[in-house]
């Protein structure tokens, strides 16, 4: 879903820039006042993750693919306002490093798979939690909200697209949101699966578990670490390679003749100077995911005060 430059206009660039920069920064000072710092590693993690989990695409119908966003499943694990801060950190890598998104939509993006993604989907999650307890409840509760996220932001999408005059509010709408909605299907059952590996391991890091302060052990950090990178290095390289929803409407429609991109060192995951398609792939996202994980990480050293140190 992620929008190329010359799909919006100035004024739809400048709105959504603008509520992007608003929701950070109330993300920011949330994560400032209520994330604990031995959670700065896990934020690093969530990151790569994403990363990791955005380069899989998956069929869906008609020569279309879907990815995770996976801003839901970084607000269960995170909370809502570091999920905005997580999934912004993997945005702001695929943009400048992969020229996946336009740098003038970058707003934009932000505020659909970052804001509306993660904080609609976990108002949904929260919901479906308290009328359905327990583990089946919880991973119901993620699917459902996985889904429902991942259309919301189609639908945003959709409304950015129109008001730009890119494509009618009544083709977009339509387009958008029937594409997204097998899209969810995957992002639903995908989230569901990670959490319940989660659930299985070590169900205290989620954000509303009884213990809000737990700490990966290194082992388990190491061995999710380990699993991410395999992603990219044995998995992404032979995602499907049709068009993702955004891009599949866009041909449909024929504004996709309209995107523009900037000069990006590692452009489309093609590593410079590797001639195997796989490997050139592999290496970028092994290489993303760790650069994801360090700008996550840094932001979390940067947004999380150290504890005020006891004087005897």
């Amino acid at each position: 879903m992620h929008i190329s430059d010359g799909f919006l206009d100035g004024k739809a660039l400048a709105l959504t820039g603008a509520l992007s920069a608003g929701g950070l920064a109330v993300a920011a000072q949330q994560v400032n006042r209520t994330l604990p710092r031995n959670k700065i590693p896990l934020m690093g993690l969530g990151a790569a993750f994403v990363f990791a989990a955005q380069m899989i695409n998956f069929p869906v119908a008609g020569g279309t693919s879907g990815h995770l966003v996976g801003g839901v499943l970084a607000a269960a694990l995170l909370g809502p306002a570091a999920a905005i801060v997580v999934v912004t950190s993997v945005l702001i890598v695929q943009c400048f490093l992969f020229a996946d998104g336009g740098v003038l939509a970058l707003g934009a993006n932000i505020l659909n798979m970052a804001i509306v993604n993660s904080l609609a989907g976990y108002a949904i999650y929260s919901l479906i939690r308290r009328l359905l307890p327990g583990e089946q409840g919880r991973l119901t509760a993620i699917a459902f909200a996985g889904w429902c996220a991942a259309v919301l932001a189609a639908i945003v999408c959709a409304g950015e697209l129109a008001w730009s005059r890119t494509a009618p509010w009544n083709i977009a709408f339509p387009a958008m949101s029937a594409v997204h909605m097998l899209i969810g299907l995957g992002e639903g059952l995908i989230s569901a699966l990670v959490l319940l590996a989660i659930l299985r391991t070590r169900p205290d890091l989620l954000a509303d578990s009884a213990d809000g302060s737990a700490r990966p052990s290194r082992e388990w950090f190491l061995y999710a670490g380990l699993a991410t990178l395999a992603l990219t290095l044995f998995v992404a390289p032979f995602a499907c390679p049709w068009p993702d929803g955004l891009d599949s409407v866009a041909a449909q429609l024929g504004f996709d003749r309209h995107a523009t991109a900037m000069a990006a060192p590692i452009a489309d995951y093609h590593f410079p100077g590797i001639h195997s398609a796989v490997g050139a792939t592999a290496l970028a996202g092994a290489l993303g995911s760790l650069v994801v994980f360090g700008l996550a990480f840094i932001l979390g050293r940067l947004l999380i005060p150290r504890p005020p140190t006891s004087r005897v």
